[in-house]
């Protein structure tokens, strides 16, 4: 299959980061950022296998071994199973934060497999190349892989994750109006370490609650009710457990609830945090109040970044 290819052999690519659990919503909700994201650049080469050229923004952290980077292993999957016999070659950009919470290996994954995609005029669909970001994502999280980062960066918008085995994604409407400010404080922490000391069960007093809020959750993004987005967001799962591992949390989280803010956690396994607000200048104001208790909470010791973003209902995008 494409044993010979006419026209374009290079192509750059954007694939966004994401912010995933989304309070309530545990592995089954993420949704897509404008900005930060990632970068690759993909060419089509005779000389079979697939070999990384160039890695930026990674202070040397990230594999340059193509059976251990998330976006290699993703390619390699896609092309066995297309039966590709050339040779790609690539660079990748990472412009996000390492170890952050937003999808840094979902980014990488998804970039690559869409950049080859493109190239090849699309042979599969946007739901066919999951499986292939998603073992990317495998390489990475060295556990059972979930799809609430890379569903998001390759389809946009909000999804909720309603299976992962057999995979089944449903697009969540958004009010046009919904606005993320990130922080993502200079620290990391580990996604095993994060999921391994979760509850492995709950009461079902806390499952009702949390049910009820994952439904409420969808329930008031679609019929654009802020103030219900606000009252179900809440998680009584992941987050009183996981924000013990970021120092700071639960001042900018009573400095958010003071503000019009609709919604604060989480995002992913941390140390980023999110809020929702319904306008960019709410999303910069609330950015500074996020930005100043954080530092105040930690006495100035730990340095921290803002994103400002819309939501990204496109998913990953060509640059040239």
């Amino acid at each position: 299959m494409h044993s010979e290819l006419n026209g374009i052999t290079e192509i750059r690519v954007f694939s966004p980061a994401t912010v995933s659990n989304v309070g309530s919503g545990f592995d089954i909700f993420g949704f897509a950022l404008d900005e930060p994201g990632d970068e690759v650049i993909l060419r089509i080469t005779k000389q079979k296998g697939i070999r990384i050229l160039k890695i930026s923004g990674d202070n040397g952290l990230l594999p340059m071994d193509t059976a251990r980077n998330t976006c290699t292993v993703a390619l390699s999957s896609m092309m066995k199973k297309l039966n590709l016999n050339f040779g790609v070659e690539i660079e990748i950009n990472k412009k996000m934060p390492f170890k952050s919470g937003l999808g840094s290996s979902a980014a990488s994954a998804v970039a690559g497999v869409f950049a080859l995609n493109t190239l090849l005029k699309n042979p599969v669909t946007l739901y066919e190349l999951l499986p292939f970001a998603l073992e990317g994502e495998r390489i990475s999280s060295g556990m059972t892989v979930h799809s609430d980062n890379v569903a998001p960066a390759l389809f946009g918008g909000f999804v909720l994750v309603r299976s992962n085995d057999p995979v089944d994604i449903i697009s969540i409407p958004l009010p046009k109006d919904f606005y993320c400010t990130i922080l993502h404080p200079h620290i990391e922490i580990d996604t095993a370490h994060a999921r391994s000391i979760l509850p492995s069960s709950i009461s079902l007093h806390d499952g009702i609650k949390q049910w009820a809020n994952t439904a409420g959750l969808v329930a008031g993004l679609m019929k654009r009710d802020f103030a219900l987005v606000k009252r179900s967001i809440e998680d009584n799962v992941a987050e009183p457990v996981r924000s013990k591992l970021i120092p700071g949390f639960e001042k900018v989280k009573e400095a958010v609830n003071y503000f019009n803010s609709f919604g604060f956690g989480i995002s992913g396994s941390g140390p980023s945090m999110f809020a929702l607000t319904r306008s960019k200048l709410d999303a910069l104001k609330i950015g500074n109040i996020m930005k100043k208790s954080f530092a105040q909470a930690n006495d100035g010791n730990i340095d921290s970044d803002i994103f400002i973003s819309s939501i990204n209902i496109y998913g990953p995008k060509i640059l040239g």
